[in-house]
């Protein structure tokens, strides 16, 4: 409210001051009585229909709020700003009803809607059944529209006599299943032919099967009309009467037919007030999506619990922040019964045969080495295999599959995505260091890698070392000026992979800034380097001798051997959207929550991020030198 413009105290108001109450809540006739008094006006606040994870009575705050001079948007009384905004706003401007197309088309694929802590892969009834909306007993925006036990059961009865032998299913409100208030239908109503639906199920997959919508006044009536429904409607909600609704009680001076790009512009762009909680800024629906797509993920996969195996003991912190928020993560490295939690292994010490989810570090990772025991930001999990694993399927390239098309706001988030990382020169870990002079001609960059790492094993191919991948680029292009970099973790004395390369390249840049390199090369020859991926991102040239998870897709030149699988042709922006936006999960460490791609860049380009103590750089040397000695004794 205070990035709003609005002053908050208690005490009398004084000239030009306004007074504040919320909707109409059992305390709101004080407000308006103080108002009444002083000859004040009110300002009426109320959650926006994209509100927080659970139900506010839980204690979660709102991401949104409706902040109305004149009315109520659920009370049909006197017309409310969002009232007079869908009566006289020319709602005409392409660019805010695209916005408002993509932005329900993201709701409904993100399964966003005011409560979000729910599961998609809950089942609903076989599709064909009519859907009836119950609410809170005595909710304000039920009085407002005159509800009562007798309304909601000619409601029930008009759904049962207009689809005759269709299954009636009774949507019990969030509320009521989380037994905060009742609603009102119980058991009694329920009958051969009528369920009462109290599981936390996807509105969206539930409007799916409907052949019908019956509600009083509902927020889920709205979201049947995004999802295409004509909901036959028994209140005066504010989404009534603009010839999207079947009308009950037909509020008559809304005479105005809209599209339901028009009725969601209004609604959920013009109308609310969006916060930030990341930045403690206003900001945008696109930016609140984003931040409840990241809760909400990361409540469906956690909210059963985790059992996790193969993680190193330092490891545990960050991943109990990571995946502990809903239930504390149980270490068993075997174990026999998960007592209804899902089991996740590290992805290096997960077996071929493991069925567990896998993970493993994102992709932008850090500003510090994993070797180092630096936590990470970013961390992925994988249902089906590991991204660095051409030998099997898996969830990335599921993801690149599927963003082989995108919609016009994903293609726009994937290219300033794109645009904030290449111009805050942000890398997966991010470590900087000066880079050295290099000559003028055809400039190939040869990033080195981690010669025992899990990338290699799996995906390198036959070229599947250091020097052999220097010697194949040299023989490849005998003119070419190559710059040799080694992998920071082999610079650091922490993992195996260094060679003696002056006599094959021609500039060994130790210590240098990745992504400042970049800048200065024509083209990248790697077997699986994360580096190649981010030369595409700058434009770029990348040959690929092994199957790094962005090979196949049309997009490098790829000499090694590259899944068949990997068929379509995804764009730059549809592989980024995959690998940066849609498979891993971020932490904030600010906040310490779940949250967007684009708060850990802004994190990691800030400096806002955690850094190694002497005591992790120290075990992190010791690990170095077992990991050595294990590999020389292989």
């Amino acid at each position: 409210m205070s990035l709003a413009g609005y002053d908050l105290r208690l005490g009398l108001p004084g000239d030009d001051d306004l007074v504040g109450i919320w909707g109409d809540s059992p305390t709101a006739h004080r407000g308006r009585a103080m108002a009444a008094k002083h000859d004040a006006p009110l300002l009426r606040i109320e959650d926006a229909f994209l509100r927080s994870l659970h139900p506010g009575r839980g204690g979660e705050p709102p991401l949104g709020l409706m902040l109305d001079r004149s009315g109520l948007h659920f009370d049909p009384a006197v017309p409310s700003d969002l009232e007079q905004l869908l009566a006289t706003h020319p709602l005409d401007d392409t660019a805010l009803l695209n916005r408002a197309r993509n932005a329900m088309a993201r709701m409904k694929d993100s399964h966003l809607s005011k409560y979000s802590g729910f599961d998609p892969a809950t089942p609903v009834p076989d599709p064909g059944y009519v859907l009836v909306v119950d609410q809170t007993r005595d909710d304000a925006s039920v009085r407002a529209s005159n509800g009562s036990d007798a309304l909601f059961r000619e409601m029930l009865v008009f759904a049962q006599e207009e689809h005759p032998g269709a299954p009636v299913v009774i949507k019990t409100h969030p509320e009521t299943t989380a037994g905060y208030r009742a609603g009102y239908y119980s058991d009694q109503d329920a009958s051969d032919r009528v369920h009462l639906l109290r599981d936390p199920v996807s509105p969206w997959m539930l409007l799916e099967g409907a052949v019908g919508v019956y509600t009083l006044s509902s927020q889920l009536g709205f979201e049947a009309i995004i999802a295409g429904h004509k909901p036959r409607v028994f209140g005066q909600p504010f989404y009534a009467g603009w010839g999207l609704t079947a009308d009950e009680f037909p509020v008559p001076r809304r005479q105005r037919k809209l599209t339901k790009a028009q009725l969601y512009a209004a609604a959920m762009i013009l109308a609310p007030t969006w916060y930030d909680p990341y930045h403690n800024q206003l900001c945008e629906l696109e930016d609140v999506m984003a931040t409840l797509e990241a809760q909400a993920r990361a409540w469906r996969q956690d909210h059963r619990g985790w059992v996790a195996s193969g993680m190193r003991l330092w490891k545990r912190k960050p991943l109990q922040a990571f995946f502990g928020q809903q239930k504390k993560l149980v270490f068993d490295e075997a174990p026999s019964d998960l007592q209804g939690r899902a089991h996740m292994v590290w992805a290096g010490r997960a077996d071929d045969q493991s069925n567990a989810v896998r993970v493993e570090d994102g992709f932008l990772r850090s500003r510090g080495l994993g070797a180092e025991l630096v936590p990470p930001l970013s961390l992925v999990t994988d249902d089906l295999g590991i991204y660095y694993d051409p030998t099997r399927p898996n969830r990335l390239e599921a993801l690149i599959t599927k963003r082989a098309t995108l919609r016009p706001d994903q293609h726009l988030r994937a290219e300033r995505l794109i645009t904030s990382l290449t111009q805050r020169r942000l890398s997966k870990y991010n470590l900087g260091g000066a880079i050295p002079q290099i000559p003028d001609g055809h400039r190939i960059l040869v990033p080195g890698q981690v010669e025992d790492d899990a990338s290699i094993r799996k995906g390198a191919g036959q070229v599947n070392t250091n020097l052999a991948l220097v010697q194949q680029v040299r023989a490849a292009n005998p003119n070419a000026v190559i710059i040799y970099k080694p992998h920071p973790d082999v610079e650091a004395g922490l993992r195996t992979g260094d060679i003696e390369a002056r006599d094959l390249a021609d500039v060994i840049a130790t210590e240098a800034d990745p992504t400042a390199l970049l800048d200065q090369v024509h083209e990248v020859w790697t077997m699986t380097s994360l580096l190649g991926f981010e030369a595409l991102l700058r434009g770029v040239t990348v040959t690929t001798l092994g199957a790094p998870f962005y090979a196949g897709w049309g997009l490098t030149h790829d000499l090694g051997t590259v899944p068949a699988r990997r068929a379509t042709q995804p764009t730059l922006c549809g592989l980024v959207h995959a690998a940066l936006i849609d498979y891993p999960r971020y932490f904030d460490p600010v906040t310490g929550q779940p949250c967007p791609v684009e708060v850990v860049v802004d994190r990691l380009a800030t400096g806002t991020v955690p850094h190694p103590g002497l005591a992790n750089r120290l075990l992190s040397k010791l690990q170095g030198a077992f990991a050595t000695y294990a590999h020389l004794w292989r």
